[in-house]
């Protein structure tokens, strides 16, 4: 009877209805109407602004987390890739993209990339490279390291660091291979790092270089000493797969497969483990760790 009126109006005594009104329906007194008036209430509308969701006009970018960067990392990034330009160092030239077959079948390529970075890991690109060309005048096939014995496999690939244990990761993977994946290597990362003697770094690698997928970044001693020397995580890190991790969060993904060859090789010629040439690098005077001469 009262629509659009507010329930607590019926509070008033019910002779106030009956003032007068015409045809028998009761009117209301103006003293009535007045209290109604004022007890109801302003209620505001928000319009969807173009684009809107329906929530009233908010400032741009209110609400959103600010992803954290580090200080300078382009500049560091555009000069490091100024100072890469040649590429000329050893992992241009003797790394795991440069170790494997090119004439040799897709399945035997994406197995020499495996072994190269099985090989790589604590040992200089030059040992890896040499003991790799062994390796392939050998015969670098699925079926031929299984037919060859401990002690030769251990000749061949010797002086690379771990070599007595790196024989055994290379015949058991290589086993796993034949028996599981009909002699080619496995197409995820879950499934690499299931592989005897293969760690995240290397299953990154083996995506990026055998597959053509990136599924992380490769970090090895060189992009860990440089993150950390640049400052590129938000805390120092002490551990490489921390470092990824760090990485990850802020490093736009198609800088991923870059990072990796780009920061070996600044690590193998500039921003070297024991005294770095800082008076060298176009870096200097912008890098946390910079040692100014």
């Amino acid at each position: 009877m009262l629509e659009g009126m507010e329930l607590s109006a019926v509070q008033y005594s019910l002779p106030l209805f009956f003032a007068g009104g015409e045809g028998g329906v009761p009117a209301l007194s103006e003293t009535f109407c007045t209290k109604i008036h004022r007890k109801q209430k302003t209620v505001s509308v928000a319009y969807d602004s173009p684009g809107g969701n329906g929530l009233g006009k908010t400032n741009e970018g209110e609400g959103k987390k600010q992803k954290w960067e580090p200080k300078n990392w382009e500049q560091h990034l555009s000069n490091i890739r100024e100072m890469r330009k040649e590429r000329d160092a050893p992992v241009d030239q003797m790394g795991a993209g440069k170790c494997f077959d090119s004439d040799a079948p897709p399945e035997v390529r994406r197995y020499q990339v495996l072994l190269s970075l099985m090989l790589s890991s604590q040992t200089k690109d030059q040992v890896t490279s040499a003991a790799m060309m062994r390796l392939r005048e050998h015969g670098l096939t699925v079926d031929n390291i299984l037919e060859t014995d401990d002690v030769t496999l251990g000749q061949l690939i010797y002086p690379v660091g771990f070599w007595k244990r790196k024989v055994s990761y290379i015949k058991q993977t290589t086993a796993i291979l034949k028996e599981d994946y009909a002699g080619d290597i496995p197409r995820t990362l879950a499934e690499l790092v299931k592989l005897p003697g293969v760690g995240p770094k290397m299953a990154h690698l083996v995506m990026d270089i055998a597959w053509q997928d990136i599924s992380g970044i490769g970090v090895d001693t060189h992009v860990h000493r440089i993150s950390n020397r640049l400052k590129w995580a938000k805390k120092e890190t002490k551990l490489p797969e921390e470092t990824r991790l760090a990485l990850e969060e802020w490093l736009p993904r198609d800088l991923w497969s870059e990072i990796n060859w780009l920061l070996v090789g600044f690590g193998q010629q500039v921003c070297l483990p024991v005294n770095p040439r800082c008076s060298e690098c176009l870096n200097r005077d912008i890098c946390p760790a910079s040692r100014k001469r």
